[in-house]
């Protein structure tokens, strides 16, 4: 055989071999293609079986208010049919999409479940466990208590916090800056800082005139501890070397405390207002117990006077919604302003 017909026949096979290789990359990103597709859809499915259980198995329970449920779940199917659509045509969307369907599926599972387990078998014993409807129909009919509610714990919280950081940044930065501020401050912070705000509220009733102003001492005390530690600890621990280098340059005691110090214990700073804000959370709710007139820990205990306990339901749904998102801010201000470990902490 000659070497122009050996070369001739290499080719041939070369070709059919890239051929077969085409070939089977087609035949795997069709098999992707379909794993996809189907996973896109898996939401639609369980929509699907959770519409069927709701309108075909019967009610064991009265339900009122059923119809804000049925709009919701109609609404909540329709925008991720849209997004499902613009998918299609944009990657971004589709790869955010795909990351959260197991999420979706998630939550419509557990739906599926409450569903059953309540108003359709009756497993759950009432009224401490009214169905997922019965929830949402609290949600849309009191929504004007409800909204008053937030408002009053918003400011209670509002308040109480910044006290707490304004009296916890001031300590933090004297103790980490002067050692004699540290040495009398330290017992008192080591003494009383360890004890629960909610400990405080037999003195807090006794010396405050009113309720509304013992719980935002109790939740200024809630948040100072934590801010004031966390404040001093970053102050006490900034390198000594960025000093020298601001004095070298002309910078006097002012300069360095604000312009060198308080930037370099920012992270620290930052993980106290964190913990701050959780005590917080914990203390409003605590708070609004004692006898304030509206507010979402309120709420809750009238509703539960009342074993109403799809409001109770309702307003932790609303009081997570809230919490969450306050928190999600103060995570977006510390990426604004500590750019160097945006993305470190995730949230």
């Amino acid at each position: 055989m000659s070497a122009s017909e050996l070369t001739s026949r290499k080719k041939t096979d070369l070709q059919i071999e890239l051929g077969e290789l085409k070939s089977e990359k087609h035949s795997v990103k069709k098999d992707l293609n379909l794993m996809l597709v189907c996973k896109l859809l898996l939401p639609v499915l369980l929509w699907g079986i959770f519409w069927v259980a709701h309108l075909f198995i019967a009610d064991r329970q009265i339900l009122t208010g059923g119809k804000y449920f049925n709009w919701l779940m109609i609404t909540l199917l329709g925008l991720y049919l849209i997004f499902l659509v613009i998918s299609y045509f944009i990657s971004n969307i589709r790869s955010g999409l795909v990351h959260k369907v197991p999420l979706i599926s998630a939550v419509l599972m557990i739906l599926l479940i409450w569903e059953l387990t309540t108003l359709k078998l009756n497993l759950l014993p009432l009224p401490y466990f009214p169905p997922p409807a019965k929830v949402f129909a609290a949600l849309a009919i009191d929504w004007q208590t409800l909204w008053i509610s937030v408002l009053y714990s918003l400011r209670l919280l509002g308040i109480g916090y910044l006290i707490g950081l304004l009296v916890g940044l001031p300590c933090g930065t004297l103790m980490g800056w002067y050692a004699g501020f540290n040495y009398w401050l330290n017992p008192v912070l080591r003494f009383i800082g360890p004890i629960p705000a909610t400990a405080w509220i037999p003195v807090a009733m006794a010396v405050f005139p009113t309720s509304f102003a013992a719980s935002i001492f109790l939740i200024a005390l809630a948040s100072w501890f934590p801010i004031t530690v966390m404040t001093w600890s970053g102050i006490a621990n900034v390198n000594k070397a960025f000093y020298e280098v601001a004095r070298t340059l002309g910078g006097g005691e002012y300069y360095l405390i604000t312009r060198v110090a308080v930037p370099a214990a920012l992270p620290s700073i930052f993980v106290g207002l964190f913990m701050g804000m959780g005590t917080a959370f914990v203390t409003l709710v605590v708070g609004e117990l004692l006898g304030v007139k509206a507010g979402l820990g309120w709420y809750i205990q009238w509703a539960q006077g009342w074993a109403e306990y799809a409001k109770v339901y309702a307003a932790l749904f609303v009081m997570a919604v809230i919490f969450s998102g306050l928190i999600t801010l103060l995570f977006r201000i510390r990426d604004k302003v500590l750019v160097w470990q945006r993305g470190l902490i995730k949230w």
